[in-house]
């Protein structure tokens, strides 16, 4: 698998898994996934989770979730991070996720609705 090599290659993937996915971005009472992709985040494999969560929750045809990243969140020994955002719920944070994990976080937590407790941030 190619590795992103900067934030512009990021954004162009991003755009174009998100167009052949036909992910929703705009709906405000979605169900949010954000993948931290600071430089530690980056380097510790969160643009691979990133992809795979896009891929997952297109597959599940999922409409009500919106997939996104952002930078820095000054955690950088529990890289890659994992935020779960359901309105009117506490966010939920899972650190030092890889690909595998972050598919049965999607599929327990965000199509379940059952957070990952052995995953989650202590």
């Amino acid at each position: 698998m190619k590795r992103v090599s900067d934030l512009t290659e990021l954004k162009e993937l991003r755009n174009k898994l998100k167009d052949q996915l036909g992910i929703r971005h705009d709906a405000p009472d979605n169900i949010q996934v954000v993948v931290s992709m600071g430089t530690c985040g980056i380097a510790a494999g969160a643009p691979e989770v990133l992809k795979a969560i896009t891929k997952e929750v297109g597959r599940l045809n999922l409409q009500n979730v919106t997939v996104a990243h952002k930078g820095c969140n000054e955690n950088c020994e529990n890289a890659p991070v994992l935020e779960v955002i359901v309105p009117g719920k506490e966010s939920v944070f899972y650190d030092k996720i890889d690909t595998a994990k972050a598919l049965k976080v999607i599929g327990d937590h965000v199509v379940g609705g059952t957070p990952v407790k052995e995953l989650m941030r202590a």
